[in-house]
């Protein structure tokens, strides 16, 4: 199959919508299929030999950050060649409802399309301003995934409609084979604890985990907080009591293979995320790696984690409630081993051999495959997708 993947974010700048789209064109090309990715780049960054650059991407602020897009007249030129010369069976474009490739892709393609949304803002004031823009490209959507029961709940709310619901997918082998740092590995007098993400993005919770941790410090002073992410670091712990700072390890951005090493490592791994969440892979990663898990109880957080089953869970923004339920982790080794065994049970469904068959399965209902399926089954399935009326 000839599949052409859209990725609306900017590929020099890590996120988990770009993870997503470069792990599953990954896993589709093992599979021996023919993959192009159209993607915002700077010049100078190096691609994948999938990746197609579309240009520099500008900051955009979007769902409580800022997203760096590629939006207007040159885009929609490179877009237009892209999807003529590719030749594709099927285009899978990622947050079509922002301004960005995904949307120019819809306006410039005509045959079978296929769209994730991976946002979970159930108050957007700008995506229900757009609608009457985004109308007109959204109707030649052919089938809607959704990568979790929030972001579902956005799409249907705001665009109408509905989705399938398929959670981003993780290589759990890749993570669980990572060979453990004894530098950043504890003990039970002085544990490890473990952060990853943008130190200078609110949401990702960082400063929540700061405001928690003289308390963890004063009952556990042996206790080391590991922090890998870009961002500033002095003002990150400007709030911390001076003697405190030095229990701070700041790793600045690390490889897809130290992040592993860093999550086998950590005694404890902590998301302290405040909003803006509609999945939850570095949940899925930590727990690939064994790492027990303490995340905010966000909606998408409590999902992954199986309702609390296979990670903890603190009130949102509560420091107290943060450096409660960790000191009485990394002092329970027995409910850490739990957690351990509970989190690898769990995570199995996120595989990309299973995630990935998934789409698969979304991509042959949506061209000449589809032919090939019973038509009662074919109704059921093209209902479950909020699929066009039109038969393939």
């Amino acid at each position: 199959m000839r599949i052409g993947i859209v990725c609306p974010y900017s590929w020099d700048v890590p996120g988990g919508v770009q993870f997503h789209i470069r792990d599953l064109a990954e896993h589709l090309i093992r599979l021996g299929h023919h993959v192009s990715v159209l993607a915002p780049a700077d010049e100078d960054t190096p691609l994948p030999p999938y990746v197609v650059s579309a240009g520099r991407a500008v900051p955009v602020p979007y769902n409580g950050s800022v997203a760096r897009l590629n939006f207007g007249f040159l885009s929609a030129t490179r877009v237009r060649r892209w999807v003529q010369g590719g030749d594709f069976d099927v285009l899978h474009i990622h947050e079509p409802a922002s301004p960005s490739l995904a949307l120019l892709t819809c306006w410039a393609a005509q045959g079978p399309i296929v769209a994730t949304f991976h946002t979970s803002n159930p108050r957007s004031r700008a995506m229900i301003a757009a609608y009457p823009i985004l109308q007109p490209a959204l109707e030649k959507i052919s089938a809607r995934i959704a990568v979790s029961e929030y972001a579902r709940r956005t799409l249907v709310e705001h665009l109408g409609g509905d989705a399938v619901v398929i959670p981003n997918g993780v290589d759990v082998g890749f993570f669980a084979a990572a060979e453990p740092k004894p530098a950043w590995q504890g003990t039970p007098e002085a544990p490890t604890i473990g952060f990853i993400g943008r130190i200078d993005e609110p949401r990702k919770g960082l400063p929540v985990l700061m405001k928690a941790l003289p308390r963890i410090l004063e009952e556990q002073p042996g206790t080391r907080l590991l922090v890998a992410g870009r961002g500033d670091e002095e003002e990150a712990v400007a709030g911390l009591p001076e003697e405190m700072r030095e229990r701070v390890e700041f790793l600045g951005m690390v490889s897809d293979e130290d992040k592993a090493r860093l999550l086998r490592s950590v005694d404890l791994y902590v998301a302290p995320n405040t909003g803006g969440e509609s999945f939850g892979i570095i949940l899925v990663e930590a727990m690939s790696s064994g790492a027990p898990v303490l995340a905010s109880d966000l909606d998408a957080f409590a999902q992954v984690l199986d309702g609390g089953a296979a990670g903890e869970l603190f009130a949102n923004e509560d420091a107290d409630a943060l450096a409660e339920a960790a000191l009485r982790l990394v002092g329970d080794p027995a409910r850490l081993a739990e957690l351990r065994e509970r989190g690898s049970r769990h995570v199995r469904r996120f595989d990309w051999s299973t995630v990935g068959a998934d789409i698969l399965a979304v991509y042959e209902t949506v061209t000449d495959g589809a032919a090939s399926v019973a038509p009662d089954e074919r109704i059921g399935l093209r209902a479950r997708l909020g699929l066009a009326a039109r038969d393939s």
